[in-house]
């Protein structure tokens, strides 16, 4: 630990290194106390002026005495986060997270005060994970409003939760969250231990640097943690072992150790009736098969000549020029074309986007030869199964794996969709999610965790043991 300097060299080094003078936001109030002095410093965008003022006032109460200590001043201090820092890099991390720091003459001790009031958006519900019935609070960019949220629905002293600095430049929050005698010791170790080991100049980019410093991805398109904005999740599946990490400046929770079944499941299916619930998951379900088989297997029937039956309005008309494996492919780019535009399109401007793309674009590249109508159609339902997929960076994954199984298709054929589908499993088979394997519970298989996954259960009550 880097031992204080003397007051004036102190007070020079922090005044210097903040900028006083150049930084508009860099803010010192000096205080007299006969005979000894004391520096008080703050970022004014980062912290509650009322409450500097406060503490300020309380310090100046003080009933005059023949010497002033250290003691004497932290006693009269009127506030409830007060703490005491002796190294001038805990006097840097301190500032710069939004604390007042008080400087004392003749004293090797620092005083840190919480005083805090950090920029933020109001609580909303997550745009990504909207319900019809239900909470419709989500977390925001503040961290502390974040845990708040999670206490208010985790009534339980064996949550924990575990602040890490992660950044040598900039330091960022992160905290490490679980449920004592739940998740399992040798994962919570494992996890500390990663957190501490990482050393990185920043953390900017929040939980997704965060996800690709813990998990090594190399080109594995699937996601091997879970993404959420809402506190009921987040509750929920620390009570089924996982854990979760907050990021600070960052609304996203991690979720982990995440199976390909955790990013199939939303929480609508848990605000019906279990036959409902049933129902919506079966739909999804649905959805998302559709999404990512549809068109490779369209792409197979329509290679055989004679169609007969209801199957004959599959094949597309002849007098279309273009290869019917570039049209499938400028359509896919195409709807990522639309996704992509329509993040960027102003609110108020995106619906109209959306019907002049979707529909004059897609009418007009049928009319002019470009596409035949069943491309457009397949490709539709597809894109629809992927909008329906809960998981973003699942659907796009499927997507990946999509257009993987159609140029397999284009080069080899039948076979080729047999081989790519095989190496589709494989790679799944072998991705695990810190040690946890993807595909639980189909590998390794277990019937009963099966059935919750495809079965909406109701809630039963816990049988009490009496006597």
């Amino acid at each position: 630990m880097n031992k204080l300097l003397g007051f004036k060299e102190l007070t020079n080094k922090i005044e210097y290194d903040f900028g006083l003078g150049e930084s508009f936001d860099v803010e010192v109030r000096e205080i007299r106390l006969f005979p000894k002095k004391i520096n008080t410093y703050f970022l004014s965008g980062l912290t509650a002026n009322q409450q500097c003022i406060k503490i300020i006032e309380g310090i100046l109460a003080i009933p005059k005495v023949r010497d002033y200590s250290f003691n004497l001043i932290k006693e009269n201090i009127s506030h409830h986060t007060v703490k005491i820092i002796s190294s001038y890099q805990e006097i840097k991390e301190e500032l710069l997270n939004g604390m007042l720091v008080m400087i004392f003459e003749d004293s090797t001790q620092v005083i840190s005060i919480d005083v805090r009031e950090l920029p933020t958006r109001s609580i909303a519900e997550p745009d990504m994970e909207k319900v019809i019935r239900g909470a419709h609070d989500g977390f925001t960019e503040n961290f502390s409003i974040n845990i708040a949220l999670l206490r208010r629905r985790i009534k339980d002293t064996r949550l924990r939760n575990e602040v890490f600095k992660i950044g040598n430049a900039s330091s960022t929050t992160v905290c490490f969250v679980y449920i004592k005698n739940i998740c399992a010791n040798e994962m919570i170790f494992f996890i500390r231990n990663k957190l501490k080991a990482i050393e990185v100049e920043h953390l900017i980019m929040a939980d997704k640097a965060l996800e690709e410093l813990l998990i090594p991805h190399h080109f594995n398109p699937y996601p091997l943690v879970r993404y959420t904005e809402r506190a009921d999740i987040v509750a929920v599946h620390l009570y089924q072992g996982m854990f979760a990490l907050f990021v600070d400046t960052s609304p996203s929770v991690i979720l982990a150790p995440a199976t390909l079944a955790d990013h199939i499941q939303h929480a609508e299916e848990y605000r019906q009736t279990p036959v409902a619930g049933t129902y919506l998951r079966f739909i999804r379900y649905c959805g998302i098969i559709l999404s990512l088989f549809l068109t490779p297997i369209w792409l197979l029937i329509i290679k055989e000549q004679n169609l007969g039956g209801i199957l004959s309005i599959l094949k597309p008309d002849n007098t279309i020029t273009i290869n019917i494996y570039i049209q499938v492919l400028i359509a896919e780019v195409g709807v990522e074309f639309l996704r992509m535009a329509s993040i960027h399109t102003p609110t108020a401007l995106s619906t109209a986007m959306g019907l002049i793309a979707g529909i004059l674009l897609g009418d007009i590249a049928v009319a002019v030869g470009l596409f035949a109508i069943q491309t457009v159609l397949v490709i539709a339902i597809s894109a629809i199964g992927t909008y329906v997929t809960p998981s973003y960076e699942l659907g796009l994954a499927n997507k990946i794996s999509k257009l993987f199984f159609i140029i397999a298709i284009m080069i080899f054929g039948f076979w080729g969709f047999i081989i790519s589908i095989l190496l589709w499993i494989v790679n799944l088979a072998l991705l695990k999610s810190f040690k946890k394997p993807y595909l639980y519970p189909f590998i390794p298989f277990n019937i009963r965790r099966l059935l919750k996954i495809f079965i909406r259960f109701p809630y039963k009550n816990k049988e009490v043991k009496n006597g």
